[in-house]
Order: C-alpha cells, then sequence, then structure tokens
C-alpha cells in the first residue's frame, strides 16, 4: 500500500508540474499581495512590523485557497477517481496522498517565500523561526480542510468559489493562533502553547479530514 501510495503522490506531483502554473500563480499571488500592503500603507517602519505577521498569514491562506477546487477535480473528470474508490488501498490513504502532494505543489513554496516577504515586511528577526515553524504546521492543515471542501463541492459549477465560502471559517483558528505565535516571539511573551495548540489541529485534521473527505467523495459517486 505505501509504494502505491507514494507513486500516486508522485502522480499528481508530475501533473502538477506538467501544468506549472498552477503552482506558479499561488506563489505570485502570494508574494504580489503581500508585496501591496508597503505601497498602500506608506514606508512606516513600525506600522508594517507590526501587521506584517497578520499579513503574511491571511495572504498564504487565501493563495491557498486558489488550488484547492483541482485536488480531486482532474481525477473526477477523467475517471480516476472511480478507480480510486474501487481500489484495494482505503480512500483515506488516497486522499491523504492527494493532500500531501498539493501541500508540497503549494505549501511548501508558500514557506520558502515567506522569509523574504517577512524582510519586505519589517518583520523583526525574532519572529522569522516561529513564522516558519507555524507555517510548517498550519499550512498541512489548511490543505487538509481544504480538501474536505473541494470533496464536497466536487462536480458542483462555481466549485472554487464554493470551496472558499466553505473552509474560510474553518481557517480563522489557524490565522488567529499562526499570527498570536509569531507576535509571541517578537515581544517575548512566547510562543510555545500557540504551537502547541496549531500541532494540535494538524493531529486532529489528519484523521478526522481524510475521513471526511474520503466520506464526500463517496458520496459524489453515488
Amino acid at each position: 500500500m505505501t509504494a502505491a501510495l507514494r507513486q500516486l503522490v508522485l502522480r499528481d506531483l508530475r501533473l502538477a508540474l506538467r501544468q506549472g502554473a498552477d503552482a506558479v500563480m499561488v506563489v505570485m499571488f502570494f508574494v504580489i499581495t503581500v508585496s501591496l500592503f508597503p505601497l498602500g500603507i506608506g514606508p512606516e517602519l513600525n506600522v508594517l512590523a507590526r501587521i506584517s505577521a497578520g499579513v503574511i498569514w491571511v495572504t498564504a491562506l487565501l493563495a491557498t485557497m486558489l488550488s484547492l477546487d483541482r485536488i480531486f477535480q482532474h481525477d473526477y473528470e477523467d475517471g480516476s477517481l472511480e478507480l480510486m474508490i474501487l481500489a484495494p488501498v482505503p480512500l483515506e490513504a488516497v486522499v491523504l496522498a492527494k493532500v500531501a502532494a498539493h501541500w508540497l505543489v503549494t505549501g511548501l513554496p508558500l514557506i520558502v517565500a515567506a522569509p523574504l516577504l517577512a524582510v519586505l515586511m519589517n518583520m523583526p528577526a525574532e519572529g522569522f523561526a516561529t513564522l516558519l515553524v507555524a507555517m510548517l504546521l498550519g499550512t498541512p492543515t489548511s490543505s487538509l480542510i481544504g480538501a474536505v471542501g473541494a470533496a464536497l463541492t466536487l462536480g458542483a459549477r462555481r466549485g472554487g468559489v464554493l470551496v472558499s465560502l466553505l473552509v474560510l471559517p474553518l481557517y480563522v483558528p489557524l490565522l488567529i493562533f499562526g499570527v498570536a505565535a509569531v507576535d509571541g516571539a517578537i515581544t517575548g511573551l512566547g510562543v510555545r502553547p500557540h504551537l502547541l495548540i496549531l500541532g494540535a489541529m494538524l493531529a486532529a485534521a489528519l484523521p478526522l479530514a481524510t475521513w471526511a473527505a474520503a466520506a464526500a467523495l463517496r458520496q459524489s459517486q453515488t
């Protein structure tokens, strides 16, 4: 089963690289949107430093949503999804493999770009490491939650808009504790509680989101 899931992840990565515009679009949206804030607010370094964590987190979550509706869409359109449901491999494991591929294509590039944008937003150096750790915990959770929304809206018209409406409220806790962790590192108030909560969200989303997404995929084929 492990070999089959590894092949599925590699297949999705090859498809994403072949259609590289999607991955580039996510990163470019992230970079351009964050870059607009210094232009709109002006050269007030203290203001930029104060809002830097919130701007980066909000923009990262919005960028993640750009590609959520395509997690299962191609498999649904070409009939591969039916074969995955009928395969001996548990559908929950298939969902987890596809979420892993989605995170590698979207979440990981956002994490790589985040420190450069933090410099642009004049974030204090004390917050850099915490920002990376928080995003390492938060972006996989956002992909898992997004997979549930993508599965629920599979085959619907304007599925991307519906996915956004479904998952945006669920992203609020990620945003709150992700920003609080960075602010805690900058102000010296401590980051451990916030990172533990982000880790708990990831630990809860791994089984619950994969189960919910798999159930929604089965329902879409009935």
